[in-house]
């Protein structure tokens, strides 16, 4: 399986809607998912009255476009070759891919293989989206954490066998920080008489 299942379900859905139930309530607006139900989108009281024990995400605005933390969707999918973004402070992915106009892309010397988008990195895809998009076309790609592992094992198996062969001195430790501390009482020149 390179994909899993609630995967499609949450690129398809809308967000930031009016919740149905708690359309009246401060925080009713549907930006929570669930990967356990792979229902709709859901709000903040939804999630503690009817997902309360299941795998939920939340997803965010940008610039009008759904993002969601790399943090919490590193836990459950293979993020490898998607473009992240650093926004207030966290670090973050879009879902779907966004709109660029055509004479944009001409310099850049990283693009999306899937809509031609210019990125930052050198990664493959600008979204969540256009991984799916890469791994339905080429399936080259997946989203699947345990072929991840599989992965980071061989190359840890890899390290383990070249580190008997090649036997180094251990590294030293770093120095110690250089914290300023603060002065006392201020050391002037005596006065001259």
């Amino acid at each position: 399986m390179l994909v899993p299942p609630w995967l499609e379900q949450l690129l398809t859905t809308s967000f930031f809607r009016v919740c149905r139930t708690h359309g009246d309530a401060a925080r009713s607006e549907s930006n929570m998912f669930c990967l356990d139900c792979s229902g709709d989108a859901f709000c903040f009281y939804c999630r503690s009255s009817r997902h309360k024990d299941h795998q939920v995400i939340q997803i965010r605005r940008s610039s009008y476009h759904d993002v969601v933390r790399v943090s919490e969707v590193q836990k459950v999918l293979d993020i490898t070759g998607v473009q992240t973004y650093v926004i207030n402070s966290a670090r973050v992915m879009f879902l779907n891919e966004r709109p660029q106009p055509k004479a944009g892309s001409k310099g850049a010397s990283h693009i999306c293989e899937t809509c031609g988008r210019s990125l930052l990195d050198p990664v493959r895809f600008c979204s969540l989206g256009c991984k799916l998009a890469g791994i339905n076309r080429n399936g080259d790609a997946n989203f699947t954490l345990e072929a991840k592992n599989e992965e980071a094992m061989g190359v840890r198996e890899e390290l383990r066998e070249g580190s008997q062969q090649d036997i180094c001195p251990p590294t030293p430790p770093p120095p110690p920080s250089t914290t300023r501390r603060r002065k006392g009482i201020p050391h002037r020149a005596p006065f001259g008489s």
